[in-house]
C-alpha cells in the first residue's frame, strides 16, 4: 500500500500544478486537475497490473 499512497500523492501534486497552469477559470482548472488525476491513477493501476504478470 505505500507504493499505492506515494502514487497518489505524485499524481495530486502533478494534477494540481498542470490544473493551475493549464487552465483559465477556477471551474475548469478544478475538474482539469481532476480529470488528470484520475488518469494518473488509472494508469498506474493498468501499468502495475501488466508489470506483475510479466516472468521475472
Amino acid at each position: 500500500m505505500r507504493h499505492f499512497l506515494i502514487i497518489c500523492i505524485f499524481a495530486g501534486l502533478v494534477s494540481l500544478a498542470f490544473g493551475i497552469v493549464g487552465r483559465e477559470t477556477l471551474r475548469d482548472r478544478f475538474f482539469y486537475g481532476l480529470k488528470l488525476f484520475i488518469e494518473f491513477i488509472g494508469i498506474a493501476l493498468i501499468l502495475g497490473w501488466g508489470i506483475f504478470y510479466l516472468p521475472i
